[in-house]
C-alpha cells in the first residue's frame, strides 16, 4: 500500500458556526501552520478534496434534510430539523461547507480503499453527532458514518469504528446499530454527567447485531493512565476478535483537561498516547489500514493545534518528541490573535502515561466503568469478561 496521505484544504475553515461558538475553524487553521512548522508536513502532497455529492451524503441522511440544510441560510431560523439552534446556528453556504468536509473523509476512505494509502487523516472531518434528519452537537452532516459507508460498498465487509471523543458517538452508532459488519467502539465521559446522555454499556446493538456496540462511559476527572488502562482493557481484545479490515477513528481532544465543555483530565501526551495505539492496533488487525477524523476539541490554542499535530505525525510515521518546542513563529502568530493567553513552550504537558494494566478489580470508578462495558459485550464476542486475559 502507497504512503500515508493527509486531507486538507483551507476551505474547511468555512465550516464556521460564528465567532462566539466554540467549535471555531481557527483550530484548524492553527494544527496545520504548527504541523508545517515542525516539519511534520515537509515533502507531503496534501489531497485537496472535492464536496461530497447528495449521493453519498443521503447513504445516512434523509434527502429532506439535505434540502432543508440549502435552504437554511435563506428561509430564516425557524426551520427545524435541529438548525437555528445554539449548538448549530445557521451560517452562509451550510450544505456546501458540511459538504466538504464529508468529501475530505470520503477522499481519505477512498485512498484506502485503492491501495494508494495505507492511512488517511482529515482533522477537518469527525463531525459524529448528526442524525438521520438533523444536525446535533455542533454537526450538520456524519462524514464519519458517511465514509463507513462507502467502504461499506467497496470492498470491505468488516469495519471498526473507535470514538474518544468525550462525548458519545451517538450519530455513528444509531446509523449502524442494527449493522453486524461495524464495530462500534465509544469511549465517553458517563452520559450521567455531560450531553448527549446516551453511551452506556446496555445500548450494545440491535436484534442480529448484538454485541457490535461498545460504550466505555468513564467518570470525570479520569486522567491518562486511568483513560489507557480501560481503552487497554477493552479495545485490543475486541479488534482481534472482530478482526476489521480497516479501523476508522473519530480522535475528539475535547477529553483534555482544559478543555472547557467537558470534564475528563487527559493531557496532550495522553493523547498522543492514544494515537500510536490506534496505529499499532490498524498494523496487528487491519493491514494497516487506518481512517483517521478529528472532532471535538474547544481548547482552541492551547490543547487542539499540538494534539492534532501529533495525531498528524502518527499518521505519517513522524512521531514527535515531547520536548519539541513549539516554533517561534507559531508562537509570534497566535500571540498576535490572543495577546492575552498563555501559550505552550513544547510539544507535552509532561503528564505520565505509563499504565498498570487492568486486573480484573474494581477498586475505583473507572476499573467499574471497565467491568460493566465487559460484562456487557465481551460474552456476545466468545470473550470471558472476568479474565484479564481476555
Amino acid at each position: 500500500m502507497g504512503k500515508p496521505a493527509v486531507v486538507w484544504n483551507p476551505s474547511f475553515l468555512g465550516y464556521d458556526l460564528g465567532g462566539d461558538h466554540p467549535l471555531n475553524a481557527v483550530r484548524l487553521d492553527l494544527t496545520i501552520r504548527l504541523a508545517t512548522g515542525l516539519g511534520v508536513l515537509d515533502g507531503v502532497d496534501l489531497v485537496a478534496p472535492e464536496p461530497a455529492a447528495d449521493a453519498d451524503i443521503e447513504r445516512v441522511h434523509d434527502a429532506g434534510y439535505l434540502a432543508a440544510v440549502r435552504a437554511a441560510p435563506v428561509s430564516g431560523w425557524d426551520v427545524g430539523h435541529g438548525l437555528g439552534t445554539a449548538d448549530n446556528p445557521v451560517f452562509a453556504r451550510m450544505h456546501e461547507a458540511s459538504a466538504l468536509v464529508v468529501g475530505g473523509s470520503l477522499a481519505a476512505a477512498r485512498r484506502i480503499a485503492d491501495g494508494s494509502a495505507c492511512r488517511a487523516v482529515n482533522i477537518a472531518g469527525g463531525l459524529h453527532h448528526a442524525m438521520r434528519d438533523h444536525a446535533a452537537g455542533f454537526c450538520v452532516y456524519n462524514d464519519c458514518a458517511v465514509a463507513i459507508s462507502w467502504l461499506l460498498d467497496n470492498g470491505f465487509d468488516r469495519i471498526a469504528y473507535l470514538d474518544v471523543d468525550v462525548h458519545h458517538g451517538d450519530g455513528v452508532q444509531a446509523a449502524f446499530y442494527d449493522d453486524p459488519r461495524v464495530l462500534t467502539v465509544s469511549l465517553h465521559q458517563s452520559p450521567f454527567s455531560l450531553w448527549p446522555g446516551t453511551g452506556l454499556p446496555a445500548e450494545s446493538g440491535a436484534a442480529g447485531a448484538e454485541g457490535t456496540a461498545v460504550n466505555l462511559a468513564l467518570p470525570p476527572g479520569t486522567r491518562d493512565q486511568a483513560w489507557l488502562r480501560a481503552f487497554d482493557a477493552v479495545v485490543p481484545s475486541l479488534l482481534r476478535t472482530f478482526r476489521p479490515q480497516v479501523l476508522v477513528t473519530q480522535c475528539g481532544v475535547d477529553t483534555h483537561r482544559e478543555d472547557p465543555l467537558a470534564d475528563l483530565a487527559l493531557s496532550v501526551d495522553g493523547h498522543a498516547a492514544v494515537y500510536r495505539r490506534f496505529r499499532d492496533l490498524a498494523e496487528e488487525v487491519a493491514e494497516g489500514r487506518w481512517l483517521a477524523l478529528g472532532g471535538g476539541g474547544y481548547e482552541l490554542i492551547r490543547v487542539v493545534p499540538r494534539s492534532w499535530t501529533h495525531l498528524l505525525a502518527t499518521v505519517l510515521d513522524r512521531d514527535l518528541d515531547p520536548d519539541t518546542p513549539v516554533p517561534a513563529d507559531w508562537v509570534d502568530h497566535v500571540a498576535r490573535l490572543a495577546p492575552d493567553r498563555r501559550l505552550p513552550a513544547s510539544m507535552t504537558d509532561g503528564a505520565p502515561t505509563d499504565v498498570t494494566a487492568w486486573g480484573g478489580v474494581t477498586t475505583d470508578a473507572v476499573d467499574a466503568a471497565v467491568r460493566d462495558t465487559r460484562h456487557a459485550v465481551f460474552p456476545l464476542h466468545g470473550l470471558d469478561p472476568d479474565d484479564p486475559r481476555d
